[in-house]
């Protein structure tokens, strides 16, 4: 709290971004590899988090990655491939 942004890790900031995107209580939630630059604990316990507001808040989560172990905790998954979607 008492650093500035330039002052934290990527990682670090990364959560303050996770963090501020959920304070408000969203009813949506877009994020384009959320959990790209974190360590594996890190990633895990902010997916924990996406997860827990998606199942008690009802927040919708739209989430983009490259992950496949974050791709497999989705509820439903859409593959799109050049454009198209595939899948």
């Amino acid at each position: 709290m008492s650093h500035h942004p330039s002052e934290l890790s990527g990682g670090q900031q990364q959560r303050v971004a996770n963090a501020r995107t959920l304070v408000n209580n969203p009813s949506i939630v877009m994020t384009d590899e959320p959990t790209g630059n974190l360590d594996t604990k890190s990633r895990d316990e902010i997916m924990d988090l996406n997860l827990d507001f998606n199942r008690e808040r009802g927040t919708t989560l739209i989430i983009v990655t490259h992950d496949p172990e974050i791709a497999e905790r989705a509820q439903r998954h859409v593959v799109i491939r050049d454009g198209l979607v595939v899948e």
